[in-house]
């Protein structure tokens, strides 16, 4: 149990590597072709710095471990809100934006409820992938859209700092995507397989690893940016961050692992999916309560989280 605990942490360093690796690629590349700070993050920085969950994911998938796939998922969703959004607050209260309260909050809990209705048979096909992963893209133009006719100086130069700055050669950019992805890949085998063996061990299913330990593993980009963030009193990043990646994990992660093989998960219960829309649903009051979340506020995402945890293993053990 200790070698495979080990490798867990090893694959989720790896995996992070990989991540900054492939953004800061990307990235530079994307941006020699002429496209803004803004465009970047809301696409290139947004889809990278979620490629842990989707290369674990995948990998999963192919390996007909659907429980995997979706707990990571439902799981990194719960994780988002409860812990991450909790532990910001509690460093500093959040300043919400409008945009995220009318537009985005709404189609987060929209997307989450979707997944419910299409994973209510234990199943996701590919036709069912596609609906998913056209809203991904329905999803982007839409930010792009609102980004560029809403977008203030200080919202450029917002993007412009969380952006890695272009390389100075292109092979330098080609070696970091190339190198990034061999770590993606390698660091989701490792981290799959490990955590199965780590599962066996602890005497708990497929289901519980998934929707906790690689859950919370490849959240951890997420979550270091967000403190970092408060840290430096400008916790609002965060917020944007969580509900757009819950958003991704939804529509992308599982539109896509459905569209290169069909999942089969019959092991996330009902409970975790209305887990993962409770937690959405509770934002919802705290981002009209003075558009801000306070303290006391992200407290109680993080004792929703504790009592999360506290059902689902006796439970599933």
């Amino acid at each position: 149990m200790l070698a495979d605990s080990l490798f867990v942490l090893l694959s989720l360093v790896l995996l992070i590597a990989g991540a900054e690796g492939l953004v800061r690629g990307s990235a530079s590349i994307a941006l020699k072709l002429g496209l803004t700070p803004l465009m970047v993050g809301l696409t290139v920085v947004a889809f990278g710095t979620s490629s842990p969950e989707l290369v674990v994911s995948i990998k999963a998938s192919l390996a007909g471990q659907g429980d995997i796939s979706v707990g990571n998922v439902v799981g990194s969703n719960i994780f988002n809100i409860a812990v991450i959004l909790g532990l910001t607050a509690l460093i500093c209260p959040v300043a919400v934006q409008w945009q995220l309260i009318k537009i985005d909050a709404p189609i987060m809990v929209g997307v989450s409820l979707l997944m419910l209705l299409l994973l209510g048979d234990g199943a996701l096909s590919r036709a069912e992938g596609s609906l998913l992963f056209a809203g991904i893209v329905s999803y982007t133009i839409l930010n792009v859209y609102l980004a560029r006719r809403t977008t203030t100086p200080a919202v450029e130069a917002e993007f412009e700092e969380g952006v890695p700055k272009p390389t100075s050669h292109w092979w330098a950019d080609l070696l970091f995507i190339a190198g990034g992805l061999a770590l993606l890949v390698f660091g989701s085998d490792l981290l799959v397989e490990h955590a199965v063996s780590l599962a066996r061990s602890l005497g708990v299913s497929e289901a519980v690893i998934g929707l906790t330990i690689i859950a919370a593993g490849t959240s951890m980009p997420e979550l270091a940016t967000s403190i970092v963030a408060a840290l430096r009193k400008e916790p609002d990043i965060a917020i944007g961050n969580v509900i757009g990646s819950n958003i991704f994990n939804i529509l992308s992660i599982l539109g896509l692992c459905s569209l290169v093989a069909p999942i089969q998960s019959s092991g996330i219960r009902p409970f975790d999916y209305w887990a993962m829309i409770g937690c959405a649903v509770l934002l919802l009051p705290m981002l009209w309560t003075g558009r801000k979340i306070v303290r006391i506020e992200g407290a109680i995402l993080l004792a929703a989280y504790g009592a999360y945890l506290y059902v689902l293993w006796p439970k599933a053990a």
